[in-house]
């Protein structure tokens, strides 16, 4: 199998992991060091995707991915990806992310420009996402990133520190109309709340955006989450775009993932969302070039029918992870 079936680049670029000196300044090693100590695996996991985000940086564009990572996920991702190339593995470490991650640009520039550009995007568990700095496609779209308080002053700060490496300033530079950064935690009550203080307009065409948080809720506080969502499709066109897993990818031994939906194309349209379109890893909208080779794990469960939990030709449990855009109008609501 060659590298470009696996989405990869030559070997000696994957085998040597090059870290910006900014990585090593005293303001940014403490910063992680707190992440390191004090955050939990929820939190963490925003680290995690930077660095995916990072290391998959010959397909995204993500000028801070390194610098919100820290060294100590580059590291650790890096050393999974050299692994995996060594071993001529099919599927490579971070293909995941990366494949999820382009979906999710794509599919909001898509809702945006239905809305003629204009729009309002709240990414819900925004974590050390920084599309508010990478994609021109916000540029007449108010922001709000939705996070834990400490996430979102430790984000502040490293992308602060970022005007003042030896690498040569990366100053960051919004590419979004607006940014807010909303204090909230969305397992309470009061997110919204906070959301509206913050200037979010309910009336306004809005795009929602779930990447890697669903799973990590409970099962009534994911179901809260959507429902005050949908609800929002009687106010204003709004567009759900939202990863979930299906009950096998959260049952194994070690997984700290809890809510799961095996029919999220059968459940948004009972929540009050009108068209829901849903796609699996490897599809032709969730395939981006990383996953040619017919052989590998994803294009073998789409194979299958999603009925099946168990693969029949080993035993192994159908892990699936479904990219699901759901949308509404104001007008089909109160029909």
């Amino acid at each position: 199998m060659s590298d470009q079936e696996n989405g990869l680049q030559e070997a000696p670029q994957w085998l040597e992991l090059k870290l910006p000196h900014l990585l090593y300044t005293d303001t940014v090693q403490g910063l992680h060091a707190t992440i390191q100590s004090e955050w939990d695996s929820l939190r963490r996991s925003a680290c995690q995707t930077a660095a995916g985000r990072a290391l998959w940086k010959h397909v995204i564009h993500d000028p801070f991915a390194d610098l919100l990572a820290g060294e100590t996920y580059l590291k650790s991702f890096h050393e999974k990806i050299k692994n995996d190339r060594l071993k001529n593995a099919r599927e490579t470490s971070g293909v995941i992310l990366a494949v999820r991650t382009l979906w999710f640009d794509s599919k909001i520039e898509a809702a945006l420009s239905s809305f003629n550009g204009e729009g309002q995007v709240v990414l819900l568990g925004a974590g050390m996402d920084a599309r508010a700095y990478r994609l021109s496609c916000l540029k007449e779209s108010e922001v709000f990133e939705v996070d834990f308080p400490e996430v979102l002053e430790v984000k502040t700060t490293l992308l602060k520190a970022a005007t003042e490496t030896i690498d040569g300033p990366l100053h960051p530079i919004i590419t979004a109309k607006s940014l807010n950064r909303v204090a909230a935690d969305i397992r309470n009550n009061d997110w919204l709340e906070k959301l509206q203080i913050s200037g979010f307009v309910p009336e306004k065409n809005t795009v929602w955006v779930l990447e890697g948080i669903l799973y990590y809720l409970s099962h009534s506080h994911a179901m809260q989450v959507l429902s005050i969502i949908a609800d929002k499709c009687a106010l204003a066109r709004t567009v759900l775009l939202a990863d979930f897993m299906n009950k096998p990818s959260t049952t194994l031994s070690n997984s700290i993932f809890h809510f799961y939906s095996d029919w999220p194309d059968h459940l948004l349209p009972s929540l009050g969302f009108s068209h829901v379109k849903l796609s699996q890893l490897g599809d032709p909208d969730a395939h981006f070039g990383l996953m040619n080779d017919p052989l590998n794990l994803f294009n073998k469960l789409r194979s299958l029918p999603r009925s099946v939990q168990t693969h029949p030709d080993d035993g192994t449990p159908c892990c699936r992870l479904y990219l699901v855009e759901a949308s509404g109008l104001p007008s089909q609501s109160n029909q």
